[in-house]
């Protein structure tokens, strides 16, 4: 299934996108391999975990930037009286199936009922853990907020439903929502895909957020590489005040190295990309990978004592807990 039509470019071949800097995805052999070899290595996860922490936002702010963590890659993000959602997943399972698939570990850190006015969301790509159309659906019967997205996931959400305001950029676009924000698609090093056959058919993408506290670097899902994507955006759009780094969803390494980072890359990452703080996600939610559910944080605690790095620069928030800047 095609979902982008468009002219050929440096990562665009008229068919598939493909990152220059990066390398493709594991093939199906691979998968089987991890998911029929391997299961013995699968850590088993509680069923559930309660949450410490509920968020209930403001309806809006207007100095300074307030960060909620909702839980795995899913943010709002309020500023310049305008709010804003980063990859919304309240859905309770990631999976084309309502019946199978990852389901949720714990609760969304913001109840949807308590929601302010949704004004624009952000999506990555079309991977069902970032790309929720039951919850992007909600979103557009509730709120009817502008949808900004990589090139062709636009057509994934259209077809799905009607009613969701989907605009889809290229990479390195930058988009003006209101006059002192902005948001810009960078290069991240993954794939994308909802079926076996529609693999990397639409774009990926992280975003930096220009506000007036500074600009916000959010990493969505990316492998680290040798980290040249994360020196770029710092050569192109520092001095970054905060970037947001996923740090869960790593084990086998094997198989996951290329295109997800564990919690060492991320700190990696920190320094390549310059910024003055870090925040981590995309962890214990939903159990995607074989690590423990705990482990992700644990493990960032102790690369940043490796590196010398200040546990306080790099912090894992837990679903609805607040940052400030």
């Amino acid at each position: 299934m095609t979902s982008y039509d468009g002219p050929v470019s440096d990562h665009f071949d008229g068919k598939t996108f493909f990152d220059p800097h990066g390398v493709p995805p594991k093939s199906l052999g691979d998968v089987l391999r991890w998911q029929f070899g391997g299961w013995r290595n699968r850590q088993q996860w509680p069923d559930w975990v309660e949450n410490e922490h509920a968020d209930t936002p403001p309806a809006r702010v207007e100095s300074g930037v307030r960060l909620s963590y909702v839980g795995h890659a899913s943010w709002l993000i309020q500023a310049s009286g305008q709010n804003i959602l980063i990859d919304p997943v309240w859905s309770d399972r990631v999976s084309p199936f309502s019946f199978a698939g990852p389901k949720r570990h714990n609760a969304p850190g913001v109840a949807f009922e308590k929601l302010p006015k949704i004004d624009s969301v952000l999506v990555s790509h079309g991977h069902y853990d970032h790309l929720d159309l039951p919850t992007l659906s909600k979103l557009a019967a509730k709120f009817s907020p502008r949808v900004i997205t990589p090139l062709g996931n636009d057509v994934t959400m259209r077809r799905a439903n009607s009613a969701i305001r989907a605009e889809a950029f290229d990479w390195h676009h930058r988009i003006e929502l209101v006059r002192d924000l902005a948001v810009t698609m960078v290069p991240t090093r993954h794939w994308t895909a909802r079926g076996p056959f529609d693999r990397n058919r639409s774009l990926w993408a992280s975003f930096v957020l220009e506000t007036p506290a500074g600009k916000i670097y959010f990493v969505c899902d990316s492998g680290y590489g040798d980290g040249g994507h994360f020196r770029r955006v710092r050569d192109a759009h520092g001095p970054l005040r905060l970037a947001i780094l996923p740090i869960g969803a790593y084990e086998p390494r094997w198989f996951m190295k290329d295109q997800h980072m564990n919690p060492e890359d991320a700190v990696k990452a920190l320094g390549d990309c310059g910024a003055q703080q870090a925040l981590a996600h995309h962890h214990s939610t939903f159990q995607l990978t074989d690590e423990a559910i705990d482990a992700p944080v644990k493990e960032l605690d102790v690369a940043l004592d490796a590196a010398g790095i200040s546990r306080e620069k790099f912090v894992a928030l837990k679903p609805g807990q607040v940052m400030e800047i």
